[in-house]
């Protein structure tokens, strides 16, 4: 079991980053080279600007390149609840604004010929209980009559003909759902914001940043340059001067495995339909094929961060629960293993918006891919005077109480949802 990502393994390394010193004068700093940044890179050069993309690390080697590949329209929360606690007309604008970020990854697969398998699979949300599914039937009804009449509920009856497996009581099906091998998409996104005339740096963290009358002055490892505008996309990091970030956002470790390659015989039992699969428990676990035909598996294994150590054990309890959902599995072999931190707010909705002349936008809460994506380029509107355009305006962002940057309570929120899967 090898201790990395199989999307960063399986993709070719970013090659088109400038190598020239940061000096001088540009229109937007962008830091963060991930899909928010990436995006933004690309949205903002096709408008004209000159921008600098400071990436800490590698292209993708955050967040963007160790998620599930999935590009799920539809809420983490349920509908209905959401409905209820925003309205109807505010929901329905924010569903939308996902649905709206997988048609924007797969026009851009199209536009800059990124080679990435991009596939409208469709997404099934599977009951982990009895009284689950009858949760999916209200916010299907919901749905149906409000948001998305194409979602459908598949009965228990009817399972079989989507996973091969009887540990589930049912489940919602959303069709427009997508999926792609993630580190090429974003790895080809930022070679086509370099391509389009962006410059785009890896081993560049921001290490600090100041006020000037022309912006922002901003120091790096590669040197020091000055920005009009400053677009912070940078998730979770860790690095530079972003505490005011850190009280909002709770980085929790996520952690998946994938297997060796399946035969086709197996593959037609176990996965049918080829769907994205996500379960109802708090504690979820999700599953998909990749484009080699291996099984994906991943989910919230232990509240913990990521390191060998930890990506060791947490690969070991989801080959676990891989097996409890398709005993057929057990002795298949394990390839890959590996372990990233999710960017969660308090309520797990993303924010995005502008603070002392800098503008961000973070916070996806596990439902980033195609939603980072559609934020890029949303934010380049933003930033060129249509702040009317970002879907999450109207969203306050207070800092966590008693949180400064170090998740302690991890291990509490853990058995906490622990006990609400128990008890549900």
């Amino acid at each position: 079991m090898k201790l990395a990502s199989y999307w960063l393994e399986t993709s070719t390394p970013f090659a088109d980053g400038a190598t020239r010193p940061l000096e001088g004068q540009y229109d937007v700093a962008v830091v963060g080279g991930g899909l928010t940044g990436a995006s933004a890179a690309l949205a903002l050069a096709k408008k004209g600007a000159r921008v600098a993309v400071l990436e800490a690390d590698t292209i993708g080697n955050a967040a963007s390149g160790r998620n599930g590949g999935m590009c799920n329209n539809g809420f983490a929360q349920n509908y209905a609840a959401m409905s209820g606690k925003y309205g109807r007309d505010a929901a329905n604008v924010l569903y939308k604004a996902f649905d709206s970020g997988v048609d924007l990854v797969e026009r851009l697969v199209q536009e800059e010929q990124i080679e990435c398998s991009f596939a409208r699979v469709g997404k099934l949300k599977l009951a982990a209980k009895p009284e689950h599914y009858y949760m999916l039937a209200r916010s299907q009804e919901l749905l149906a009559a409000h948001a998305d009449p194409e979602t459908r509920l598949i009965p228990r009856s009817e399972l079989h003909n989507e996973v091969g497996t009887d540990r589930y009581h049912g489940g919602l099906l959303f069709p427009n759902s997508a999926n792609m091998h993630v580190g090429r998409f974003v790895r080809g996104l930022a070679t086509a914001a370099a391509r389009h005339g962006a410059d785009v740096y890896e081993h560049a963290p921001m290490m600090r940043m100041r006020r000037v009358a022309q912006g922002h002055a901003i120091e790096t490892p590669k040197g020091n340059f000055e920005a009009r505008q400053v677009l912070l996309a940078s998730g979770i990091s860790q690095v530079g001067p972003l505490g005011w970030v850190r009280r909002r956002i709770v980085p929790v470790g996520a952690f998946l495995i994938v297997t060796e390659p399946l035969s086709p015989e197996l593959l037609a039992r176990l996965m049918p339909t080829r769907r994205n699969v996500v379960d109802t428990r708090n504690l979820v676990v999700y599953w998909r094929l990749t484009p080699d035909n291996r099984l994906l598996f991943g989910g919230r294994a232990r509240f913990a961060g990521s390191n060998p150590q930890s990506d060791q054990k947490s690969g070991e309890i989801l080959q676990a629960a891989m097996v409890e959902v398709y005993p057929e599995l057990a002795d298949v072999r394990v390839d890959y293993c590996w372990g990233g931190l999710v960017d969660m707010t308090r309520d797990r909705l993303p924010r995005a918006g502008e603070r002392d002349g800098v503008f961000y936008s973070m916070g996806y809460s596990g439902h980033g891919t195609h939603m980072s994506t559609l934020m890029g380029s949303i934010m380049a509107d933003v930033m060129d005077g249509r702040p009317d355009l970002n879907p999450w305006k109207d969203f306050d962002w207070p800092a966590i109480p008693g949180y400064f940057g170090r998740p302690w309570f991890l291990p509490v929120l853990g058995a906490w949802y622990r006990m609400k899967d128990y008890l549900s």
